[in-house]
């Protein structure tokens, strides 16, 4: 694995142009798109809670948020699953 990235830009990037609702990426998926291995905090579910905390600044859940998504890591402790906000922020259901 490489140098760990703060930058989350094409992770938003990419997120912008799914149609889907929700989808699945694996950890390796996401440093493909972001081009540099994760931290090692990124294996945390915390670390990708989009609701958690939202007054502590996390490039990764900005960029989420940004793009209209919801972060969730997956119980399987590789994946994350990615849910699209309604427009009044809150997850669709």
């Amino acid at each position: 694995m490489g140098t760990a990235v703060n930058d989350y830009d094409a992770l938003r990037d990419y997120l912008l142009r799914q149609k889907q609702m929700e989808f699945v990426l694996s950890f390796e998926q996401i440093e493909e798109i972001i081009g540099a291995a994760l931290p090692r905090a990124a294996n945390r579910a915390s670390w990708w809670d989009s609701l958690r905390s939202p007054d502590i600044q996390m490039p990764q859940r900005e960029a989420c948020l940004a793009a209209g998504f919801v972060a969730t890591r997956m119980p399987d402790g590789a994946s994350v699953r990615f849910t699209k906000r309604k427009k009044d922020g809150r997850r669709p259901g």
